[in-house]
This record gives C-alpha cells, structure tokens and sequence, in this order.
C-alpha cells in the first residue's frame, strides 16, 4: 500500500477511536504505529508523546506530525496530522448542533457525567503505562518525586518543569547516578 494514503488512514483511525485526549491514544498510538506498522520504535513514540506535550498545540496533532515527519518527510507530517483531526471535525461538526440543543436534559448531562469518569480511566492508564516506560531507574524517579511534589505544591508552569527535569536528566546521568 501507498504510504501516503496509509498514512492518512491509520492516523485518522487513530483520530475516530481516541476518547479522551492525547494521554488515552497512547495505546492505540503504539499499537497501530509501534506493533502494526513498525513507523517507530516504543522509545521513538515516548519521545514524540514527551516533545508534544512540551510544545505548543494539541499533544495527538504533535505526535502524528512528529510520526509523519520521520516517515515520509514534511508530506508525512501533513497527512498525518490531517488524518488524525479529520474524524474529530467531521463528529464535533456533526454534534455542535445537536449538543446545545439537547444540553439542558438531565439523561444528557448524567451521560456527560459518566462519559468524564471514564476518560478519567483512560487517562490513569496512559500515565500508569508511561510511568512504567519512563521511570526505569534512580535518578528518574526522583526526577518524578520532585516534579509531582512541585507540581502539587506550587504554582509554577510546566514549561519550568520540563526545562528542569531534562537539566536534572542530564546532570544525573553524567554525575553518574546509577540504577
């Protein structure tokens, strides 16, 4: 198959099953372009999740760029972002009338409600799968402890944890902080 088109179809697959935003599509990110296609490896995919929570713009737009990109250049990068927002544009066109029109009712809001929770599971279990791939050793788990304790505790933006964490990666792993 044409890689293009593949391209387009695999990411707008991705697009049409992802609930819950960009931490839920981990999964279905590594198994359709990890197992299935071999596009990248599972370090690659943690690498662009990692940049494209860093940068600005939506975390799985980032990811199928990054994707694309390192498959078939910038065309790659296009149709993979493409494929990846064209089911969410199509079905949020599709609801936007329908929504407000029906928000008031109580069987709609109750759905909402539990439709929330759910996401919540879905998110726990792309942060407890990240957390398995992530924190492999000393130095990154105290990486995490500070992160999350200074995230909880304090008001500071995350741009400043990011740029902190990678300094304390690279000091901790050439001060040779072992396993």
């Amino acid at each position: 198959m044409n890689i293009y088109p593949d391209l387009f179809l695999t990411f707008a697959k991705v697009g049409v099953m992802t609930f819950g935003g960009g931490y839920a599509m981990l999964p279905i990110l590594q198994r359709e372009v990890v197992d299935n296609k071999g596009w990248a490896t599972e370090e690659e995919l943690m690498d662009y999740f990692a940049i494209g929570q860093c940068t600005p713009g939506v975390i799985a737009v980032n990811t199928a760029t990054f994707i694309g990109q390192k498959n078939k250049g910038v065309a790659g990068g296009i149709l993979a972002t493409l494929g990846v927002v064209f089911p969410s544009l199509v079905i949020i066109s599709l609801l936007a009338g329908v929504i407000t029109t029906f928000s008031h009712l109580a069987w709609v809001q109750h759905a909402f409600g539990g439709i929330r929770v759910c996401v919540c599971i879905l998110i726990l279990n792309a942060v407890v799968k990240l957390f398995k791939k992530a924190v492999i050793d000393a130095p990154a788990a105290v990486i995490f402890l500070a992160v999350a304790l200074g995230s909880y505790f304090t008001p500071l933006s995350p741009v400043i944890f990011v740029l902190a964490a990678g300094i304390a990666g690279i000091v901790l792993k050439n001060a040779g902080v072992k396993k």
